[in-house]
């Protein structure tokens, strides 16, 4: 597999087609077998993701990334990893662990959520008034609407599904909290199982993220404060 990572000294880029280089990384059976950096050739529309598959490659990571241009690197089969931050060293390591963080996508909408903490989505505020058509999965400590949200999706200790209308709610005791490995893709193909159509947390990893997208479940986060207030912040919209 090989990665592009939009960087800026040395640091991932808070967006992919400003950046000054990408740092291109061969990885092969968990292992790095190849860097490079290649200087950004020019952000024109649609030029860079036919640019990089040509090179080969398969994800691209950046702090942000607009709609469009996520369209078109899928277009070419490109994964793209967004919300990410921090030394490109770290960032390989971390992506090659499965470890990766992702955060707020720079390009992406945010606003002010419960008790004053940051409050962001993957999407649009209109739509995310729309993930009320079904149940929500947050992430908890606690098996009740008065826990604390979890930060870490795939260890969350349990995950409140919650019907935002009625508030009545199943709290599961996650299973994969204690894997080695794995953990973020069975928790969210657990998760997926549940037919929720949004998940509120903390951190996803990529991979993770990956099957909570293909299965059209919409991705919020915050921290520090309840799944009552969570829950009560989305119907507010």
């Amino acid at each position: 597999m090989k990665i592009a990572i939009a960087t800026e000294n040395g640091h991932v880029s808070a967006h992919f087609g400003r950046c000054a280089s990408y740092t291109l990384v061969d990885i092969e059976n968990g292992e790095v077998v190849e860097r490079t950096v290649i200087p950004n050739p020019g952000h024109s529309p649609g030029f860079l993701p036919g640019y990089l598959s040509e090179k080969g490659v398969e994800v691209i990571i950046a702090g942000g990334m607009g709609p469009r241009a996520r369209g078109l690197f899928a277009e070419k089969n490109i994964q793209t990893i967004t919300g990410v931050q921090g030394k490109v060293d770290e960032v390989i390591e971390k992506y090659v662990r499965q470890e990766l963080e992702v955060g707020q996508d720079l390009c992406d909408h945010e606003g002010s959520g419960p008790t004053g903490h940051s409050w962001h989505s993957r999407h649009p505020a209109e739509e995310m008034t729309s993930a009320l058509g079904g149940k929500v999965c947050v992430t908890a400590k606690g098996k009740d609407l008065e826990a604390e949200i979890d930060p870490n999706f795939g260890r969350a200790a349990y995950f409140v599904i919650v019907d935002p209308e009625s508030l009545t709610f199943e709290a599961l005791e996650n299973p994969s909290a204690e894997l080695a490995h794995g953990a973020g893709t069975q928790s969210a193909q657990l998760v997926a199982g549940k037919g929720v159509s949004a998940v509120i947390t903390g951190r996803v990893g990529p991979n993770a993220r990956q099957v909570l997208d293909s299965a059209g479940i919409r991705v919020i986060t915050t921290e520090k404060c309840s799944v009552r207030e969570a829950i009560a912040w989305l119907k507010r919209g």
